[in-house]
Order: C-alpha cells, then structure tokens, then sequence
C-alpha cells in the first residue's frame, strides 16, 4: 500500500520544507508499527526545487484477520481464505487512512513547532496512489475531490493488460494536484475519502467515529455537495450515527451563514432534568424470558447447568413454583462466589432445601442431574470448543433427559448493534463460537431429532427487523411417548 506527497518550491521556499511539515527529516528513512503492520516514511527525491515524500504500509495479514475477528468465529473455507487472499495489502483503504492519521499526526493538526508559519501556507501539492478502490468508478472520486480544489486524475486500472476485453477493475490510479491547498488540508480530505471510496472499513464504527469525521471535515465537509454519501460511507452506512453526523454537520452550516458559534444555535432546547428511563439490561431480560419459560412448562425441580456465579438461581429462588433448585458449574472460584451471592450460610432451613451447587463438567455424563423437570443452559454453550458440544449434547439431551431444556446463546448477527463492539469480535474474549439465527436452529433441529425433542424458539431483546434478537433461546419439550409412536408408524409407511 503505497502514496507519495510532492512538492516544488525555490531557494525561498524550499521544497524541503515538506520535512518540516510532516515532522519526518528527508535524510532519513524511518519506520513506524501500527495495529496492523508497518509503516515506512521516505524521501525519493528531497531538494530545494522539488521534495517526495512516501509512505508505504506493510500489512500484517495475520494480525489483521486477529483483530478483526476475535476469538473462535467460524465460516466457511472459502470465507477463510478470502481472510488472507484480498486486496488489503495492495489497495488504499481505511488501513492506509488510519496509517496517516498516526504517522502524520502533527501535519494533519496543522502544527509545526519549528516553522510555525508553514502549516497555513498554501503550496504546489501532488498526491499519488497507485491503486484505490473506487465503489462508484472514476466519476465518483472526481465528484469527491474537485469540489475541494484538485484537480483530478483517476485512471481506471484493467483486470488484465493482458485481456483488455475483460474490461476494468474497481481500481483507479489516482493522481491529485492543486496549488491553492494547504498540507493539512489535503491530509483530511485523504483521511476521510480514502475510506469512502473503498466503502468499507476494517475496524468496528463506534459513535466517536462521528468526532473524527467532523473534526477532519471541518471548513470543506459541510457544504460539500457529496457531504450525505461521505457520511454514510463513512460511518459504514450506520444510519443513527449518519443521522447525527448530518445534524450537527447542519448546525455548523448554519452557524457559518449567521457568523455564529454552534453553541449559540444548539440551545432552543434546554436540557432534560428528569433522568431518562434506563432500558433493562439484556441479562435481566434474558433471566425473565428463561423464568418465563420455566413457568410456562410447569417445571418445578430446575437444573441450571454452568450456573456461573448464580445470578439465574437467585432469581428463581424467589419464585416459590419452583421447588428444587440446582446449579452445576466446572469452577469451584464460581461456586464460591454463587454461595455468597445467594448467602448460603444465613439461609433459613425451609429455603436452603430449595437449593444446592454441584461442581461438575457438562462433557461429561452424571447420575445426579438425572429425574429433573428443566434443565438451563444460559449463555454456556459458546463457551465450549466445537468438537466437544457433542459429549454435552449427550450429557444432557442423551442421560440426563430433562422434559425441557431451555438454550440461549449470542446471535451473532446482532453484532453490528452494538456501538462499542469492535468490528467482527466476539461479545466475550471467552467465546469459542457465536452463531447466526439459522445455524442455531440448524444445531437444534438435530439435537432434537436424535434425542426425541420438539424444539420452538423465541427472541430475547429487541427482535431488530433486519439482524434478529441480540439473544436467541430453543426451547426443547420431550416428545410423549404417543408422539414417537406416531412418528415411527408414518417413517415406517413411507
């Protein structure tokens, strides 16, 4: 991933001053680690009549399929390959944006402690990169950069030179140059539409991304005329933080018209006073929807299986339909702290008949967790490497043979809700796997069918349209001895 900055200038203005403005001195060739490789300063050609300046990122492939993924995310083999066969390495993007941002932190400020009357001088610049991604063509990153003052050069970049009836890429070879910008300036517009022509980032989009945006588009973004598809694509087509972002990119257009501050604009409404309704947490949720559950099958003696530290055994506790009330955890430290969560030591006779804790594995089999009414396995099954689900599978659907068996696990692709999730991370370090909606129903259809349970399932949180629940729970229900009957004599007729 490659660009180069040029200059020109005479012995008044030296063309090396564009040392000074990016803080990297033109003798030397200087090397910088980034989350995702390394980036490599250098001076092709540095005199007084013309200075280059280059930048060359080497990608990590490995570290860059780690961070995006987390931790045990499965897919299919293609889907893995494609992790370390793209374009990344080769294509300007949000990789090389962020690589500017780093390195030429100070000059995209605008600051220059040793000549600091450069940084607001307009100069000659000439940026070039060999292959950018265009989602648009070459049309697009003329729409996007002329109106800021360059002038443009976007060559489309063949599949082939050796096939041209194959046609184009998606790739241009871009070429920008003006002599009316300052460097700082032409650094932003980088920053901010390199990402955008790729139309794609490789990091998560979290709500301080909106920040960024507005302080690197300030004096160009808001009267852009491209300024609603900048943002969209830039905030990765998130329509709550793009429907901010144009609300306050408004705010600033208007304050500029009436020669004002935002602030002065932004106070028709005075703050709220009364503390806003704080919506219920996803595992409080989930423990209602689970007791729900328990109830509507009208278990009485439960099974909580990876009981953890026993928030889901003290709210059924206070439920007196339930009349036995075990938690099983491999973690003696969880136990522990299960036991003096629901204060065992100081619990009355009558309610510590109610309940006990067992240490155990859920690979394994165990007579003690036979003859229950339920069984719970709350957020525990993407905690086990995926060869092992079977020995729970069997343990608990196979031996242990509950009449219900409540699941919930993660939805995976409810991931992109949430704003503070880094792109393509598992919701807990620990998580081995996180599945979609149909393969959850996929695992459950056939643990259902081999062990001779009918399964339903139900939302857990807000059912978002597009990407489900946050939380998606199968309820299993042994099938009655009728049922399999049935079922045999209609295999057996056909």
């Amino acid at each position: 991933m490659f660009l180069t900055i040029s200059t020109t200038g005479t012995p008044e203005r030296p063309a090396t001053d564009l040392g000074y403005l990016l803080h990297k001195h033109p003798d030397n060739a200087q090397m910088f680690s980034t989350s995702y490789g390394t980036a490599h300063v250098l001076y092709p050609e540095a005199s007084a009549e013309r200075c280059t300046a280059a930048l060359l990122l080497e990608v990590d492939a490995v570290a860059l399929v780690r961070r995006g993924k987390g931790k045990g995310r499965g897919g299919a083999p293609d889907a893995a390959l494609a992790q370390y066969v793209n374009d990344r390495p080769y294509a300007a993007s949000s990789l090389l944006a962020v690589a500017l941002s780093a390195v030429f932190s100070s000059a995209m400020k605008g600051q220059c402690r040793a000549k600091p009357e450069l940084p607001d001088q307009a100069r000659p610049l000439r940026i070039e990169v060999p292959a950018v991604p265009a989602r648009g063509g070459a049309d697009l990153v003329r729409n996007l950069f002329q109106p800021l003052g360059w002038t443009v050069t976007a060559e489309p970049v063949a599949l082939d030179p050796e096939f041209p009836e194959w046609g184009d890429s998606r790739y241009v070879r871009l070429v920008l140059a003006s002599e009316t910008l300052t460097l700082a300036e032409a650094l932003r517009h980088l920053y901010v539409l390199l990402p955008v022509l790729d139309d794609a980032k490789h990091y998560w989009v979290a709500p301080d991304e909106v920040d960024k945006l507005l302080r690197a588009g300030e004096g160009w973004l808001p009267e852009h005329p491209e300024q609603k598809l900048i943002t969209s694509r830039y905030l990765s087509r998130r329509w709550s933080l793009t429907r901010q972002a144009m609300e306050r990119l408004e705010l600033v257009r208007l304050a500029e018209t009436d020669d004002s501050e935002v602030e002065e604009i932004d106070n028709a409404v005075e703050e709220e006073t009364e503390a806003e309704e704080r919506p219920t947490p996803l595992a409080v949720q989930r423990r209602d929807a689970i007791i729900a559950a328990l109830r509507a099958s009208g278990a009485a003696r439960v099974l909580d299986l990876g009981c953890g530290q026993g928030q889901l055994v003290q709210a059924l506790l206070k439920d007196t339909a339930f009349t036995e009330i075990v938690g099983v955890d491999v973690s003696m430290r969880a136990l522990t702290i299960a036991s003096r969560r629901l204060k065992l030591d100081r619990m009355g006779e009558r309610q510590a008949a109610r309940v006990q804790l067992l240490q155990g594995s859920l690979a394994y089999t165990d007579k003690r967790l036979k003859g229950y009414d339920a069984a719970v396995l709350c957020e525990v099954v993407e905690h086990l490497d995926l060869p092992r689900l079977p020995a729970l599978e069997y343990a608990v659907f196979g031996a242990a043979r509950p009449r219900t068996v409540l699941v919930t696990t993660p939805n995976v692709e409810y991931n992109v809700r949430w704003e503070t999730l880094p792109a393509g991370h598992s919701r807990h370090s620990d998580h081995r796997f996180e599945w979609t909606r149909e393969e959850f129903r996929a695992w459950a259809a056939t643990v259902a069918e081999r062990h001779g349970y009918e399964t339903e399932f139900a939302p857990v949180g807000p059912d978002d349209p597009e990407v489900g629940p946050p939380t998606q729970m199968a309820v299993f229900t042994m099938k009655t001895e009728t049922q399999t009957a049935n079922e045999e004599k209609e295999a057996n007729a056909a």
